[in-house]
């Protein structure tokens, strides 16, 4: 509420002038909060999906740990491709344990 200095004009009251001006304050309220947007527009597009992780990065044959952290790392999709091994040099061995029994 603003307090005017400023005697009324004659005739008038400040009380009216400052119902007038609540009043007028009010509808510019109304009318801005009514174009405040449209609510049939669409949404945004989702973002894309992550990339596709399809080769082993070569740190990840650096030893056993590393290979399992990477595996183990990967997300989990319906979709998921194979992995290439065009990066990797040589894949980690161990001269402690035997070879896993492949069916």
């Amino acid at each position: 509420m603003t307090i005017s200095t400023c005697p009324p004009p004659e005739g008038g009251s400040s009380a009216g002038r400052t119902a007038t001006l609540i009043g007028v304050s009010a509808l510019a309220s109304l009318f801005l909060a009514a174009c405040g947007g449209d609510d049939n527009s669409p949404p945004p597009p989702p973002p894309p999906p992550p990339a596709a992780i399809t080769q082993v990065p070569a740190s990840a044959a650096a030893n056993d740990a590393a290979l399992e952290s990477f595996a183990f790392n990967l997300p989990q999709t319906d979709n998921t491709e194979p992995l290439t091994l065009d990066l990797v040099p040589t894949l980690p061995t161990s001269e402690t344990e035997s070879p896993i029994a492949t069916p």
